[in-house]
């Protein structure tokens, strides 16, 4: 839907700032109980859907079973006999979840994700998103049967594309209406009570009032000033995985209000990266940066030296974590170094046109063409690494093998492999920033925001990236996605719903 001139209502129901899932997922449970609602995008139409659309589509909620996958997706009679599809109880999700937090994770949020992510995802399904078996990601086949590694055996169809596609699709159906190039700058209130935003618009300052408005715009990861200020020096210079328009906005709208911050503000999801990516994402070459097959290589900086256990776990437990590890690293980049055995092992990203790929047939050879990296320090970091290798132990990349190295520092706990095997990889990475942990102190049972004193703000919600409290110094992957719909819906519900009962 293209930007009106001015808005044909001046009231809504529900106000939604922001079009990621989160966003989405408020707007579809707002309007199912009947409530108006309106989206305001702050991107044009070809830039929409915040970090969501950048996503990759993997999920990761409780399921003890087959059955609980067959909720989501039809499965074949061959698909059902040949895999296996682990499962990922309630139990094993807190395990990773306050495992990699550090046991930081708020337990209220905590416990809602995980117990209403499954019925959530079935909810999803119901608004037009639609789940496939996660075969390209995060699957192998050993001894003829396939098996599912990191308990994410789902991916959305059309990874983050597909699902804000599919779900903006479904809202029009019902009605939603849309607002591009609206960027909110500030809360309109009616004494203490939020009534409403002011948007910078096309057609200049505009004025979109609502019963209850649910925020849903985003962290400050674009926002190079607000890096540096709540990460930490040497942020500035980060690349930035997804939206160029995830500025802080909505948390700054709602902090000049009074709004609680809560969670670490200093902590941010940021991965390994293609060292000369663009500046910020790019939707045409959505995936083409990832560089997520780490644990099969070894990582050197500048001086040559590792600095990480590149197998302390699955990527996925570890990924979002390493990229300020190589931001620490002599002018903030690394080299992932693969030997035909891993090499045979890459994501398909890693063969994109967009990579920054060095082979050689020799590591002598390889460590020429590695620009900025200290040959004799790298080949003595090979010769040390090759030595210290648990060769007794058999390689399998679908489990955590215990092949690790003994006596060398950092060590590798899982798939050390030989690097012997020509030619010689090398692929250059810097930092990419996802998105920042630190947002706003809701009620979690309704996603209302509170001030700082724990007073809740009447007329105001929050879900997605602006939700503070659940992920600290790390992040379990694919729980994005999924706690952006879980809490999304959480505050389209409980926004749609006091809408309604003050008609």
């Amino acid at each position: 839907m293209s930007q009106s001139k001015q808005p044909e209502n001046t009231q809504w129901d529900v106000l939604v700032v922001g079009k990621g899932n989160a966003a989405l997922c408020a707007a579809h449970a707002a309007v199912n109980q009947g409530a108006t609602v309106a989206i305001l995008e702050a991107a044009p139409e070809d830039e929409h859907g915040g970090n969501s659309r950048f996503a990759g589509g993997v999920m990761r909620f409780t399921y003890d079973g087959l059955d609980d996958l067959k909720k989501l997706c039809d499965l074949s009679e061959e698909e059902i006999k040949d895999t296996d599809w682990e499962s990922n109880t309630a139990e094993q999700f807190y395990d990773d979840l306050y495992r990699v937090t550090n046991f930081r994770t708020d337990s209220d949020l905590s416990e809602i994700l995980i117990t209403r992510s499954l019925d959530t995802m079935v909810w999803l399904r119901e608004q037009g998103a639609h789940f496939v078996p996660n075969y390209r990601h995060q699957s192998a086949v050993t001894d003829g049967k396939r098996h599912f590694f990191g308990r994410m055996p789902m991916w959305i169809v059309g990874g983050g594309p597909g699902l804000v596609e599919d779900l903006t699709s479904k809202a029009l159906e019902k009605g939603v209406e849309i607002f591009y190039q609206t960027r909110a700058t500030s809360l309109l209130r009616d004494g203490k009570r939020v009534i409403g935003v002011t948007a910078d618009t096309p057609d200049g300052i505009l004025e979109f009032h609502a019963k209850q408005t649910v925020l849903a715009c985003g962290g400050f990861e674009a926002n190079a000033e607000w890096r540096t200020r709540y990460l930490g020096p040497g942020w500035d210079v980060a690349k930035v995985r997804g939206s160029r328009f995830n500025m802080g906005d909505g948390l700054k709208m709602a902090l000049d209000i009074g709004a609680c911050p809560y969670g670490n503000w200093s902590g941010r999801h940021a991965v390994s990266w293609e060292r000369y990516a663009p500046e910020y994402g790019d939707i045409t070459i959505r995936e083409s940066s990832y560089r997520h097959s780490f644990p099969l290589s070894i990582m050197v900086n500048a001086d040559g030296k590792r600095f990480v256990d590149e197998g302390q776990d699955f990527y996925n437990y570890t990924y979002a974590k390493y990229g300020a590890e190589v931001l620490k690293q002599p002018d903030q980049f690394a080299y992932q170094v693969f030997d035909a055995k891993g090499a045979a092992l890459l994501r398909p990203e890693y063969g994109d046109k967009n990579v920054t790929r060095m082979v050689a047939d020799t590591l002598e050879e390889l460590a020429d063409k590695m620009e900025g990296v200290n040959k004799e320090g790298f080949l003595r970091t090979v010769k040390e690494y090759n030595a210290s290798i648990k060769k007794d132990v058999a390689f399998d990349h679908s489990i955590k093998d215990g092949r690790c190295t003994v006596d060398i520092d950092p060590v590798k706990s899982n798939w050390a492999i030989v690097l012997d095997t020509p030619p010689y990889e090398a692929y250059a990475v810097t930092c990419g920033i996802t998105f920042t942990f630190g947002g706003l102190r809701t009620i979690p049972d309704t996603g209302q925001v509170v001030d700082v004193h724990f007073n809740p703000i009447a007329g105001l919600f929050t879900a997605g990236e602006m939700l503070g409290g659940l992920f600290y110094f790390n992040y379990p992957a694919g729980t994005g996605l999924v706690s952006g719909s879980v809490f999304g819906r959480i505050a389209g519900t409980a926004a749609g719903a006091a809408a309604l009962s003050a008609a």
